[in-house]
């Protein structure tokens, strides 16, 4: 018999409020300051582009544009306004089973509850971040005129970086938590689901992680995806593009490394991150497959059918990309 705990109880002390229970202040988040944390990496890592000149570029007559501080910041502006528009209209929409925003698409950005409660923007998408951020950096491109591809490649220089905050505040949130495991880093999450302790499998579950039952319903440990995300989407990712930046063969490899490597990670942590209640699996080669459990690679995910998108989006990126190069050069 396991005597040991094998597992991790999730602080009791965090909660998604920095200051729970302060006037004005406990409306600050972690998931906003972990935003704040997020965009203030990636000024500071395209700063540093710069200033190596990978943002510098020739025009046709020969002028030599030089990039400079206010250009990066109004590009980082302007991608942050595009991207929190795709993040929450896709949540809304895609993410959001009720129909509510459907029939008035109004509340998208309505920061308030039905009883007048100060919510903020509660539920952002990754993947409609991903499309809004991705449309907003080609806005400013083409209105400033500037090169798309050289400047997409250094904002995914930037994003994984500030990506790990996004996920941590998902985890000091303790939500996005995975499904039930033995690993001896499973957390137990306060808002995770619960299971009757007279099921078999769950009293058997329970033992091997040394848990002790005490009431009847048990509280069991999570995979914390969040962190798997955080480190593989985030800080291994980051390492690849950035140490591949001054290597590229051309414009917009970065990007389709970016967008091909997030989407295989992603594919990938999404058999240990349960998917969300009210939408299940896309595909399920079972009938009512638990979510709690990963009983089957063949059960995917509305993010993983994204990640799937996102990993031929990267290919067909990098082969375009390879070829405008191509033509350039023969020019």
């Amino acid at each position: 018999m396991n005597f040991l705990p094998l597992y991790i109880n999730y602080p009791s002390r965090i909660k998604p409020e920095i200051f729970p229970g302060v006037p004005i202040l406990g409306l600050i988040r972690w998931y906003g300051l972990m935003y704040i944390f997020a965009f203030g990496t990636a000024f500071l890592i395209l700063k540093k582009l710069m200033k190596e000149g990978s943002l510098d570029f020739t025009r046709k007559d020969g002028t030599l544009v030089k990039t400079t501080e206010d250009d990066i910041f109004s590009f980082i502006a302007t991608g942050i306004v595009f991207l929190l528009v795709g993040a929450r209209i896709f949540s809304t929409l895609v993410y959001d089973t009720s129909g509510i925003y459907y029939q008035k698409p109004w509340l998208i950005f309505w920061p308030f509850s039905s009883t007048g409660q100060f919510t903020g923007l509660a539920g952002m998408s990754y993947h409609g971040g991903f499309i809004g951020g991705l449309l907003g950096m080609i806005f400013w491109c083409k209105k400033n005129k500037r090169p798309t591809l050289k400047w997409i490649d250094a904002m995914v220089t930037a994003i994984p970086l500030g990506y790990t905050f996004g996920r941590l505040g998902n985890y000091l949130n303790g939500e996005l938590y995975g499904r039930i495991t033995t690993m001896p880093w499973g957390t137990i999450f306060p808002g995770a689901e619960r299971f009757s302790s007279s099921i078999p499998w769950v009293k058997e579950f329970a033992q091997k992680c040394g848990l002790s039952v005490t009431s009847t319903l048990v509280n069991l440990p999570r995979h914390p995806s969040q962190l798997y995300e955080a480190i593989f989407e985030g800080l291994v990712l980051f390492a690849i593009i950035f140490l591949l930046r001054k290597k590229k063969p051309f414009d917009g490899f970065l990007a389709a490394i970016y967008t091909a490597g997030y989407g295989l990670f992603r594919f990938v942590i999404e058999y240990f991150r349960e998917p969300d209640a009210d939408i299940g699996y896309r595909i399920s080669q079972e009938t009512n497959a638990p979510l709690y459990l990963n009983t089957s690679l063949l059960n995917i995910s509305t993010g993983q059918i994204l990640c799937m998108l996102m990993i031929l989006g990267g290919i067909l990126l990098g082969v375009l990309s390879f070829y405008l190069s191509k033509k350039q050069r023969q020019k």
